[in-house]
């Protein structure tokens, strides 16, 4: 019962509300029975929060349930009902007199420190004075306090018993301090050598010793005496403190391992909740039981045990445990409203756990599954995704039907790997060479198809269309989807890892390519090369070094364009509207998503197992992402110039015009070229370095151009400004 007060009382001082705390301390108080402990915890809890005082002028009441405990815990109870007093009642002043004569009266000084803590005289306050007794007696040179204003952990170095005063050294201010009793009783914590906080500010080598030799054990003193702690507030009080800097990633990710597995601390589930030292050991079985308990839905009990089996296999060793996940999992078949990937998923563990090596029940479910390609985007896991494939491979006689409809919607490199490799060992080599075909045609359909299979043809790898030819197609499917993908904002992560493929090894893949290539495909090249606008000057150019090194030939064909052509071609017009559209998308990543992206990087990075860690590798690719577009809009922004009237010509199509046309049926329509900026296909307003603009430019009132198998006639050129 006494539980559920304490996060009633949590509760209330997080909402601030003040009569709910009232009411509740009169609730407990009233109770004929006390838990210690839980007593201990919410008075614990309250004493640092803003409702104190409304529990001190009634902290009397606590008297009641106090009497009732003893020993050290009674001790301690008693000493927070001391510090949370206001009312200086005389029966209190009395009891806490009394207390300490018990405690400490023996010893030389006693009666002196009574004085110093206001205990002397029968009047006056005496809130905290137990904790200001204890801190009198913990002042030794050598000893360690924690100082609560902000300066850190501090070792005692001198003490006057005369002056009323002790000389520290503290963590955070440089140099010695003097501080009179008085300001100590208000901010001095007295913490023990062992403390944590003692061991990093006294005996920092030693601690990085035993952290390096036992990170668990480290772990599980820092969450003791500081409380929960986050991974990134763990990092805080380790990293450099104790560990190294540079070491610190390493030692993360061996320690989060070890920490995983360890039964006396809870992981949290998220980057944002904290670990937990838990008050007795818990087995993992134990906390998998326990989490099963509160009858989690399909998806999440699925999740939980698949990572339960990958990282605590030795607990299977206990047979009743495993006999009741057994018994669990089947229990979760019985349920109608499960789905087949679901079904699926559960006899896969039921097989690992049974050892059956011929489970019948997989074969049986994927038989009478009709839409396999379902089955599988529904499952989450890839190594159960994969896991299904091989299934597929073994009990379904339609199975290259399967695998040919499947090779370019999984969204795996690895489950394409082995798609592929099951699908060459087969007769299906002419087919398989269609499919691929096809992919290289329709680039833009599955893109990151596209790069994993002119990855792989590239690396040498025997495979259909890995020939010179079949590689010199995939290299041209690839220009034109980064060209394509250069238009869609949501791609750009793709995009800078299309560039990065391009460059890499000094440009080692383009370099290979253009030396096999024929003539005319290399020309193909080029011309894609220059239509790919993410692509700087200095890429263009290396593209053609590299061609005319491969082939001399066309050195004497590469037109030399004049400084103004050149000048021309540099320019990125706008309008007034488009270039502070552009100066403000640079602002707001400059000054607010790069920083909260640090952010998120530090806070994954502290969550550990980098390998595993998908939310540390979506940092990295929003960091990057947003690096590779910050990158690219500056460049924009350095090459972008205001249309003026000047600037229009309206005796020819050209940026900054109003092109009015007519097809031969009578319909009109019309287009306006503008910048990139300020482009907005759905008003026909075309940025002039589009296709369409460039096929429109220098045409005059009553040319005519073809637009998706339509003639239209230009009836009609006039400015837009």
């Amino acid at each position: 019962m006494e539980m559920g007060y304490l996060v009633d009382f949590e509760k209330a001082i997080d909402n601030h509300d003040s009569p709910a705390i009232l009411r509740l301390w009169e609730e407990y108080t009233s109770t004929d029975e006390v838990d210690g402990k839980d007593f201990e915890a919410i008075l614990e809890a309250v004493k640092p929060s803003d409702l104190n005082d409304y529990i001190g002028r009634h902290i009397e009441r606590g008297l009641s349930l106090w009497e009732k405990l003893d020993g050290e815990l009674a001790d301690n109870i008693l000493r927070l009902i001391v510090d949370l007093q206001v009312t200086n009642n005389p029966e209190l002043r009395k009891l806490t007199i009394s207390h300490l004569e018990t405690k400490f009266g023996d010893e030389k000084l006693f009666n002196e420190k009574m004085r110093l803590i206001g205990l002397r005289s029968t009047k006056g306050g005496f809130t905290g004075a137990i904790s200001h007794y204890i801190l009198l007696n913990h002042m030794v040179k050598g000893n360690f306090v924690f100082h609560s204003a902000g300066w850190g952990v501090g070792e005692i170095m001198e003490i006057s018993m005369l002056r009323e005063q002790l000389n520290l050294e503290f963590d955070y201010v440089p140099g010695r301090k003097d501080m009179a009793f008085k300001v100590a009783f208000a901010t001095l914590i007295p913490i023990p050598e062992t403390h944590f906080l003692a061991q990093r500010f006294g005996n920092p080598d030693s601690l990085e010793q035993q952290a390096k030799k036992d990170s668990v054990e480290v772990i599980r003193m820092l969450l003791k005496d500081l409380g929960p702690k986050t991974a990134a507030e763990i990092k805080d009080e380790l990293c450099e403190l104790v560990i190294p800097e540079k070491e610190w990633n390493r030692w993360w990710q061996t320690a989060r391992a070890k920490v995983k597995k360890d039964t006396r601390i809870e992981s949290p589930s998220d980057l944002k909740s904290p670990f937990r030292l838990l008050k007795k050991e818990i087995s993992h079985e134990e906390r998998l039981q326990k989490a099963l308990e509160n009858k989690p839905d399909a998806d999440t009990l699925i999740q939980m045990v698949y990572t339960f089996l990958k990282d605590f296999s030795d607990t299977l060793k206990n047979a009743s445990f495993k006999e009741s996940l057994l018994g669990k999992l089947k229990e979760l078949l019985s349920f109608q409203e499960i789905t087949a990937a679901q079904e699926l998923q559960i006899h896969f563990f039921l097989q690992d756990l049974s050892g059956e090596k011929n489970y019948l029940p997989i074969a049986e479910l994927l038989k009478k599954v009709d839409f396999i390609e379902d089955l599988i985007g529904e499952i989450p896991i890839q190594s159960l995704k994969k896991r299904t494939i091989m299934e597929v491979r073994n009990h379904r006689d339609d199975w290259q039907k399967i695998f040919f409809s499947l090779l370019f919607k999984v969204e795996q490199n690895p489950l394409r790997d082995y798609i592929i490799g099951q699908l060459f060992k087969t007769e299906s080599e002419e087919e398989l060479k269609q499919k691929l075909m096809e992919l290289c045609l329709h680039p833009q359909k599955y893109p990151d198809s596209v790069i994993w299979y002119f990855q792989k043809i590239i690396s040498g790898t025997k495979l259909p269309l890995g020939d010179q030819e079949g590689r010199a197609r995939f290299f041209e499917a690839f220009l034109i989807l980064l060209s394509s993908l250069e238009q869609k904002g949501e791609r750009r992560e793709l995009v800078k890892k299309m560039h990065g493929i391009l460059s890499a090894g000094r440009y080692a893949i383009v370099r290979k390519l253009m030396k096999e290539a024929s003539v005319s495909d290399v020309q193909e090249f080029l011309l894609l090369v220059t239509k790919c606008h993410s692509l700087s000057d200095h890429d263009i150019k290396i593209f053609y070094s590299l061609a005319e090194v491969a082939h001399p030939s066309l050195k004497s064909k590469r037109k030399k364009k004049t400084i103004e052509e050149e000048e021309e071609e540099d320019i990125i017009w706008t309008t007034k509207e488009g270039y502070v559209i552009l100066q403000k998308r640079i602002e707001q990543i400059g000054t607010v998503e790069t920083v909260e992206s640090a952010k998120e990087i530090e806070v994954a990075r502290a969550h550990g197992d980098l390998r595993e860690n998908a939310e540390f590798k979506a940092a990295l690719e929003k960091r990057d992402r947003l690096q590779a577009e910050l990158k690219f809009l500056s460049e924009q922004l350095n090459k972008c110039r205001v249309l003026t009237n000047q600037d229009i010509n309206a005796n020819e199509v050209g940026v900054g015009t109003l092109i009015e046309c007519e097809s031969a049926d009578g319909e009109k329509v019309s287009y306006t070229l503008l910048g990139p900026w300020d482009a907005n296909p759905d008003e026909n307003i075309l940025s002039f370095q589009s296709q369409l603009a460039k096929n429109m430019t220098g045409l005059k009132k009553g040319d005519s151009f073809e637009l998706q198998g339509k003639k239209l006639t230009i009836s009609n050129i006039r400015s837009v400004l």
